[in-house]
């Protein structure tokens, strides 16, 4: 008999999962709750949350720190093996940046129609390494849930 092997969204869900419970720290210190975690070689190597209020940073984005943990980890600037899961859609910064760091692969939870990096580039245009591949919508609900608890608690 052989080995079964992990599925794709499988996959997928699993780390998603792990990206939700950097969101959640985020949210539990007050800052919006975005997380991330990179993954190569099936391991997580790198996770973050965001910080940009405790940083007084506004690059301290989730997807900035575990690019920047990846990195260091890996011992490179560029990270062609490794795909990043965060629960909102990248902002321009941070996609400028994957872009930059030439990840294999982005997946992310929920859209960000209004500040998310595709709200402001042209269509066929797009600030990631043209070989990145992007899988959205995975554990979208969850992701856009929080988000909205989070605000809705801060707004009377």
């Amino acid at each position: 008999m052989g080995l079964l092997t992990e599925s794709e969204e499988t996959r997928d869900m699993r780390f998603m999962a792990e990206a939700l419970k950097e969101a959640c720290l985020a949210a539990e210190e007050g800052e919006v709750p975005v997380g991330a975690v990179i993954v190569a070689g099936g391991r997580i190597i790198a996770r973050a949350h965001n910080l940009t209020e405790r940083l007084c940073d506004v690059t301290a984005h989730a997807e900035m720190l575990a690019i920047t943990a990846a990195q260091n980890h890996l011992g490179g600037k560029v990270l062609p093996d490794c795909t990043l899961y965060v629960t909102v859609e990248p902002c321009p910064m941070c996609a400028g940046a994957l872009g930059w760091a030439r990840l294999k692969r982005i997946v992310w939870g929920t859209d960000d129609p209004r500040r998310g990096y595709r709200s402001v580039t042209a269509p066929g245009k797009t600030p990631l390494h043209p070989k990145t591949l992007v899988t959205t919508g995975i554990l979208a609900d969850e992701a856009l849930t929080l988000l909205r608890t989070f605000f809705r608690s801060r707004r009377p």
